[in-house]
């Protein structure tokens, strides 16, 4: 097995240095590599962070107190809602990152002077997200808590330079959700692991149908009297079991051995990795029909899974590129499966969203094998 994986290795350094397309397709994957990056990261600072305020006080202190949060540098008011269960919701649904809880007798305890606790809720589920939003949050709660502290201490005869040397008179508490470490590790090893995972199943399915047209034996398949659609179709399921087998031992180390979060149940979780499984193999599948032989078939999975797991917005979010990366995104499965990691594993998010997600990746493998079928049918 080694010495097969050692003459597989020697053979591509080979093909690395005779095939000129390879060479410009390494050459010209770098360049675009570049710009894609950079569009991608260009907005730099994450803004506009999605925020709700839950005002259990509804006083016109909390609503001052409201108003100066959402008029925050990086905060964005999405919602105001009346209670925690509201919060909850929004945030699994990943329509709010950060939640601004207002306590009941918040005026009251202003103005009696005491220390008034708010609370600062961060979906800890995204690391990108979560580490941007408690530095907005630290940053804007710093300036009220100093703005408050000062003016209770004036309105008792403090010269103001006093008061604003004194304490903060609000203390913001922050509570990091479904991540509550903010640990990486969970965040991004099962992430990283599937993205291998898929660029693998990605490769192989391109093989799909060129693997045979290319083959002397295919015109003895054709002349055997078998339909191309039986024939394929009974091909590409053993590919996807294969391809399911083989993810079955990772999710056994990530969520056995290393303890790696599943919020949602495994049986739901395969169900969504095998409505995946079925997209990619359908990008394979029709890569394959229009290639013109085995090595360019290999190419354009390349191009299209090593790029994939940057642009589904897991590790940089979707919202911050470019509003033109945002649409090409959306036809990737690879974007609705990342995206969907978040929600499942951390969240539980329930089986209304993950069928959004899974109904996404089907429409994607119904055009994709669609286009393939016809293809093949030329032949």
């Amino acid at each position: 097995m080694l010495n097969q994986g050692l003459a597989i290795m020697r053979r591509e350094v080979f093909y690395l240095c005779r095939d000129r397309g390879l060479r410009h397709i390494l050459l010209c994957g770098s360049l675009i590599g570049l710009l894609l990056f950079y569009a991608i990261y260009s907005a730099q600072v994450l803004k506009d962070i999605p925020a709700a305020i839950v005002d259990l006080d509804n006083s016109s202190a909390s609503r001052e107190l409201a108003e100066k949060i959402s008029k925050a540098e990086y905060l964005k008011l999405v919602a105001s809602l009346e209670s925690y269960d509201d919060l909850q919701e929004l945030i699994k649904q990943g329509r709010v990152i950060v939640g601004i809880v207002i306590p009941e007798n918040f005026a009251r305890d202003v103005a009696l002077g005491r220390q008034a606790r708010v609370l600062a809720v961060i979906d800890g589920s995204n690391m990108i997200y979560a580490t941007n939003a408690s530095a907005a949050v630290l940053t804007v709660t710093r300036t009220i808590s100093a703005q408050a502290g000062v003016s209770a201490l004036v309105a008792r005869g403090v010269q103001l330079k006093q008061a604003q040397e004194a304490y903060q008179a609000i203390d913001f508490s922050e509570e990091p959700w479904f991540n509550p470490a903010l640990n990486y590790a969970y965040f991004l090893v099962l992430a990283l692991a599937l993205n291998i995972w898929q660029q693998c199943c990605t490769l192989a399915a391109c093989l799909n149908v060129i693997g045979e047209r290319g083959m002397k034996s295919w015109l003895q398949i054709k002349a055997s009297g078998i339909s191309k659609f039986k024939f394929f179709t009974s091909k590409s399921l053993a590919q996807i079991l294969i391809f399911m087998a083989i993810v079955l031992p990772l999710y056994i180390l990530a969520f056995g051995v290393f303890k790696l979060p599943l919020n949602c149940s495994l049986p739901a979780f395969l169900l969504f990795t095998l409505a995946f499984a079925i997209a990619i193999h359908s990008i394979g599948t029709l890569a394959s029909s229009f290639a013109r032989n085995a090595v360019d078939a290999a190419r354009f999975g390349m191009i299209i899974a090593l790029p994939s797991f940057v642009l589904s917005g897991y590790t940089w979010p979707l919202e911050a590129m470019p509003a033109y990366l945002q649409k090409a995104a959306r036809i990737l499965p690879q974007t609705w499966f990342f995206q969907g990691i978040n929600y499942f594993a951390f969240k539980d998010a329930g089986w209304n969203l993950m069928s959004h997600f899974i109904l996404a990746m089907l429409a994607i493998t119904a055009v994709c094998y669609g286009a393939a079928a016809i293809l093949i049918a030329r032949d």
